[in-house]
């Protein structure tokens, strides 16, 4: 697999050469910069571009992560052919500059969520974590959605009344904010009543009109994606699982299958993120990655660890309730399935993802999730697994 590695830009406290450091070699990176809905210029997309490869260490901009979809469309409000032209636009801008791997997704309001960004390690390193509690007195209490309470178990909401009423103000808004946290290049973040006011555009809203606009959105792109030889890939819900009464609709093998089959197309893929399905803890994700074998354009490979109550913790990329080994060798199969079959890009970018904040990292301002030496670690380390499983299994890497 080519190893790549997520740069988010020139103001990234991770440097270029640092990912080369950490033998990656293909760079995963967006324009974080352009608000949501306006299309990427062929002049930005090359501006990016010649930063990243102005260089000696011979690093390339391999993926995209993410050309985001405009809420508009998640929410299906009004007339959306403007926003589809520019989602158009920006693919044949990217594919002019010969980047043709895109990644998106379609959650909601949201991106990835965590309540905790800094849950001590041994040793002094820090994770990120989802406390299911801490989830709910945000729900119930923060943002006082009608209903929610109705959602959460007895323990839980017992659980929650204990921390909200021990919390202070900076608590709260530290969890407002660790919350929005999972939105690194988001044009906009929301306060409590900015959250309310977005969320009741979905009031209502049930997971079988959600897919709607979804298939919309897909026929409305995939058919210029796969004139242009673009791959699509969408990123799974993450967490898997409904969120402030917003329905998910990339959560499980169910939902994927309905997503691929919606738009019968190569260039209608998947993410193959291996910690947002790993979060749903009925989800066997190497059963998923060899169901959807063909069809995966990228693969994000992380781990978590699953607790009864709900909540999860960020584990090490080769700890966690994932098989690594299993779902690499999966890859690697397929690997090698494209090249027997003669494609030039049968080679599947992947990146580790949503490392551990380790050793001099800790305190540094990145992005988090995104520290240097945590997935420095973890690339080493599935780059290990990758290399013993090819040469065991006699399969290109």
């Amino acid at each position: 697999m080519e190893q790549t590695f997520r740069w988010f830009g020139p103001d990234d406290a991770v440097r270029l050469s640092h990912i080369r450091q950490a033998g990656a070699t293909g760079i995963v990176t967006a324009l974080h910069h352009i608000p949501y809905g306006v299309a990427w210029s062929v002049d930005e997309i090359e501006k990016r571009k010649r930063v990243i490869a102005d260089t000696e260490l011979g690093l390339e901009w391999r993926v995209v992560e993410s050309l985001p979809v405009h809420e508009t469309i998640k929410s299906g409000d009004g007339d959306l052919e403007p926003l589809f032209a520019n989602y158009r636009q920006s693919l044949r801008n990217l594919a002019r500059c010969g980047i043709t791997t895109v990644c998106y997704n379609f959650m909601p309001v949201l991106d990835w969520t965590r309540t905790e960004l800094a849950a001590p390690l041994p040793g002094g390193g820090t994770a990120l974590r989802f406390n299911a509690h801490e989830y709910a007195a945000f729900d119930c209490f923060i943002l006082e959605r009608h209903g929610a309470e109705e959602e959460h178990t007895p323990e839980i909401m017992a659980r929650a009344r204990a921390w909200f009423g021990a919390s202070s103000e900076g608590d709260r808004a530290r969890l407002l904010a660790n919350i929005m946290a999972g939105l690194p290049g988001a044009y906009e973040r929301y306060d409590v009543p900015g959250l309310k006011a977005v969320l009741a555009r979905y009031h209502g809203m049930a997971k079988a009109e959600l897919r709607q606009n979804f298939v919309r959105f897909l026929a409305a792109v995939i058919p210029t994606a796969e004139e242009l030889g673009i791959n699509m890939c969408v990123h799974p819900d993450d967490p898997p699982r409904p969120l402030f009464g917003l329905p998910r609709i990339v959560s499980n093998a169910e939902d994927i299958a309905f997503t691929l089959d919606a738009v019968p197309s190569r260039s209608n893929g998947l993410t193959l993120c291996s910690g947002s399905l790993g979060a749903g803890p009925d989800n066997d994700v190497p059963a998923i990655a060899a169901r959807f074998a063909e069809r995966i354009h990228f693969a994000h490979l992380r781990n978590v660890a699953n607790e009864p109550d709900g909540s999860f913790m960020e584990a090490e990329h080769l700890g966690g309730d994932t098989d690594m080994v299993a779902l690499i060798t999966i890859l690697l199969r397929e690997q090698k399935r494209r090249l027997e079959e003669g494609r030039r890009d049968w080679r599947i970018p992947m990146r580790p993802d949503h490392g551990h904040e380790l050793l001099d990292d800790v305190g540094k301002p990145t992005h988090p999730g995104y520290p240097m030496i945590g997935r420095l670690k973890g690339l080493a380390e599935l780059r290990g697994v990758m290399t013993a499983v090819a040469a065991l299994e006699r399969l290109p890497l």
